[in-house]
């Protein structure tokens, strides 16, 4: 697993990514600063990845998950409810790679929703 570093704002948080396919094709894309849009509470932003749905894909996602939305070749974090979320379920716009997870307490956020730029990075070990 490899950790990564999440930069909105003020706000720093670790991530770990796990060992698919996808999360390696990220990995290889960091270190990546660019400007994200919200869906909710989502944050996404383009990355120059390309991949299809794998075996972590996944239509209801948890609080803190770090997914890959193949049809908008999208980095997302999930820290709430989506515009489509039931009660108790967080639900992507559609199926989502998962590719990772927060460390700590993901719903910091929504502290930092109107900010404009991410900077994704490797934690040097």
């Amino acid at each position: 697993m490899m950790k990564i570093r999440i930069t909105v704002g003020s706000l720093s948080m670790e991530a770990e990514l796990n060992d698919s396919p996808t999360s390696k094709k990220v990995a290889a894309a960091l270190p990546i600063t660019t400007s994200f849009k919200t869906w909710g509470e989502e944050i996404y932003l383009s990355i120059p990845v390309e991949a299809q749905l794998d075996e972590t894909a996944r239509d209801v996602v948890e609080l803190g998950d770090l997914g890959y939305w193949p049809t908008g070749s999208a980095f997302c974090i999930f820290f709430g409810q989506t515009p489509m979320s039931e009660p108790g379920k967080i639900v992507p716009a559609s199926a989502v790679n998962i590719i990772g997870k927060v460390i700590g307490d993901a719903a910091k956020f929504k502290e930092v929703m109107v900010e404009r730029e991410v900077t994704l990075e490797p934690m040097v070990p």
